[in-house]
């Protein structure tokens, strides 16, 4: 009796364990089909409001995936997938879902066959490491000199964003940045916190241009007829609100008479035209400040630039070298910048410009402009993805061809290899490579093409040696797609299967999900 209800325990331990998987696989593979209409150039946009309101149209994963309301543990990892494929490579954060979910169908296959899930992660892992060979074995060596292939993988990774026609104007601005800010220090990698996205409603996207300096999307203070346009600018950047004296704790004044309130007026006033004294004797004649009721600096020919945000201080001051000021009585000449090349104008268009400023780090600024909210935000994250490309490729100087083709000819090879394998090995590797076409299949099926024709004329094409063949979605057949210039880099492939495996292989290893008060 004792060892019949040991052994029924243990059946009970093994159903649950299976269970915890089974429900773990769900809800990862409900993400994951969320997100699935929204891949390649023809995938689907998503209209997503957030909890004030506002209204967001992107197909971008990473943006679609953080705004998602997921409460399962499980789902969760997918939405930090996501983000981790973001910093990494900064393009494919859809891919790398559909992956995983797709990795996750396979494994609910051959977890119902019996087998073991630590046989199953350490066949996934090894076939990760020759999926990585693979995809380097086809990569393309590019070098930074080689503006048109940069350009091209730019361009590729805006072909599936709301602005995509304007991925001409906006791919050759994205690799400028890029180049421009390129430390002989760090060859190998790029610091995007040298790059900064300005917004600015009004105009169309092809205006977006690039600034070698600063620019503010907001016009000068304009209060008394101030100033508009300065040459040989001395630039102030302050840190403090330059307003009235307030005391420190809260109190109420109650003023009875008429006279005791001019006084009050009078003092305010007073203590306005000093700091605008003070100022003035510092030789400053652009002032950057956060928040200002300065009326007086305008009379004394001192452009005033307010809402400087906090968090902008950092790149303000190191584009133009300013460094920012506490106090008003540490205002002095010492801390001041000069643009003595050029000048700080105020446009038509309400922005405000600071060139000519010799930079003591490399630093530029994209404007980009949209006739509404939405198109501005898109073009702001279609932006962000294709600096992150250009990253990508000079974090690893190769690129790759996309349409599904390096997944496909990923998956021939790892088939051919599984061949050579024996036992549990050989069929965990052959679900690793099924799961992979996922992606063409999803391509095709997005376009409204023949997804099990496609992939299957596909597989035939790689299988007769040609490596570059790919979906041509625009003519919805199967083309050599180094010809049309579809390229890729390198890292976001290898990024996106070595992450979606990391993540199936955490799964996979949770047998229990344990409350914690």
């Amino acid at each position: 009796m004792r060892a019949e209800a040991a052994s029924n325990e243990r059946f009970a331990d093994k159903q649950k364990e299976g269970d915890v998987r089974s429900k773990n696989i769900v809800a990862a593979k409900a993400v994951a089909d969320a997100i699935r209409t929204s891949l390649g150039p023809k995938g689907m946009d998503k209209m997503i409001e957030t909890k004030d309101g506002e209204v967001l149209i992107t197909n971008d994963g990473a943006t679609i995936m953080s705004h998602m309301q997921v409460f399962h543990p499980t789902a969760r990892m997918l939405v930090e997938l996501s983000k981790a494929q973001d910093i990494e490579a900064g393009d494919g954060t859809t891919s790398v879902v559909v992956l995983c979910g797709s990795m996750l169908n396979q494994c609910q296959k051959l977890l119902s066959k019996g087998i073991h899930p630590t046989h199953i992660t350490e066949a996934f892992q090894s076939a990760a490491t020759k999926a990585e060979e693979v995809l380097d074995s086809v990569a393309i060596p590019v070098d930074l000199e080689d503006r048109p292939s940069l350009v091209q993988a730019a361009t590729t990774s805006l072909a599936s964003k709301v602005i995509s026609a304007h991925s001409d104007v906006l791919a050759p601005l994205a690799v400028d940045a890029v180049l421009r800010v390129l430390d002989p220090a760090m060859p190998d990698n790029v610091d995007l916190d040298n790059i900064k996205v300005v917004k600015a409603l009004g105009g169309t996207v092809e205006e977006a241009e690039l600034i070698e300096g600063l620019v503010f999307p907001k016009r000068a203070s304009h209060v008394a007829s101030g100033p508009t346009r300065i040459a040989g600018a001395k630039i102030g950047l302050i840190q403090f609100c330059l307003s009235a004296p307030k005391t420190d704790m809260e109190n109420t004044v109650v003023v009875s008479e008429y006279s005791a309130m001019d006084r009050v007026l009078d003092s305010e006033r007073k203590h306005i035209l000093k700091l605008c004294k003070a100022i003035k004797a510092s030789g400053c004649n652009v002032l950057l400040v956060q928040k200002s009721i300065l009326r007086d600096a305008a009379k004394m020919k001192i452009m005033v630039v307010t809402n400087v945000e906090r968090d902008d201080i950092e790149f303000v001051s190191k584009t133009v070298g300013a460094r920012p000021v506490a106090h008003i009585d540490h205002l002095t000449p010492r801390r001041l910048a000069s643009a003595p090349r050029e000048e700080v104008s105020t446009t038509r268009k309400r922005i405000v410009k600071i060139t000519g400023v010799p930079k003591p780090c490399p630093t530029v600024c994209l404007l980009v402009r949209g006739s509404n909210k939405l198109v501005l935000d898109e073009a702001e994250r279609s932006m962000h993805d294709a600096l992150c490309v250009v990253r990508a490729i000079v974090k690893k100087r190769a690129l790759i061809v996309g349409g599904g083709a390096p997944e496909t000819e990923v998956a021939l090879k790892l088939t051919e290899w599984a061949n050579t394998l024996t036992g549990m090995s050989s069929v965990c590797t052959r679900a690793f490579a099924e799961a992979l076409e996922v992606i063409p299949y999803t391509l095709a099926e997005n376009a409204g093409l023949y997804p099990i024709h496609i992939v299957t004329e596909l597989r035939k094409r790689h299988a007769e040696g040609c490596s570059t063949a790919g979906i041509n979605v625009r003519s919805g057949c199967i083309s050599d797609l180094l010809k049309e210039d579809v390229r890729q880099p390198l890292l976001v492939s290898t990024s996106a299967i070595a992450l979606a495996t990391e993540t199936v292989r955490m799964i996979l290893k949770v047998d229990d999900i344990v409350p914690v008060r």
